[in-house]
């Protein structure tokens, strides 16, 4: 049986808090996310590292980016993080490493995240966290399509991509190099 991880104990926690906060069993939760229930279990008790797009499904039931969601197993808010402070999240299956560069504040609707993909990841969302969501994608390394609905654009570093999400999203990395970017996220 595997150790779990701090970040994961922490996520798990607050998954199991907000859906109590809504007076939620796991299985109406599990039909409002489309994620199963034993997932959710599983999570909620940090058995499991829950996927970015497990994650991203439960903030959008619950109307929180992921930043959001992340930032709220913090301790307390600071106007300054340090690089060696500020929170990574992995999911390994998929090929994505997530930094919540900016300092966690749940107040503030903008926010800077660094994402870094493995080639060939291929990360798809079916709907955003938060419905309106204004990202701009600046690509710093590596080659990166972007799907947002039906129109896909190529990126290579340099580029920035402005989108406003609405509904799906698919972030795949075209290159034989890894992609690494600074996504700027702006809540409407």
């Amino acid at each position: 049986m595997r150790s779990a991880d701090p970040v994961d104990v922490l996520i798990g926690a607050r998954l199991a808090e907000l859906r109590a906060e809504h007076g939620w069993s796991l299985g109406e939760l599990a039909e409002r996310s489309g994620v199963s229930r034993s997932t959710l279990s599983r999570a909620e008790r940090a058995e499991i590292s829950p996927t970015a797009a497990v994650l991203n499904r439960l903030c959008h039931v619950y109307g929180r980016t992921m930043s959001q969601l992340l930032g709220e197993v913090e301790a307390a808010p600071a106007p300054l993080v340090r690089a060696a402070e500020q929170r990574v999240w992995e999911d390994r299956a998929a090929g994505f490493v997530r930094r919540s560069v900016s300092p966690p504040h749940t107040g503030l609707r903008g926010e800077l995240v660094e994402g870094r993909l493995a080639p060939g990841a291929d990360l798809a969302y079916d709907r955003p966290p938060v419905p309106g969501l204004e990202q701009h994608l600046w690509l710093l390394a590596g080659a990166l399509e972007v799907t947002v609905g039906e129109q896909a654009h190529r990126l290579d570093a340099g580029d920035c991509l402005r989108m406003r999400v609405t509904g799906a999203t698919r972030f795949r990395c075209t290159g034989p190099d890894p992609a690494r970017y600074v996504l700027a996220v702006v809540r409407p």
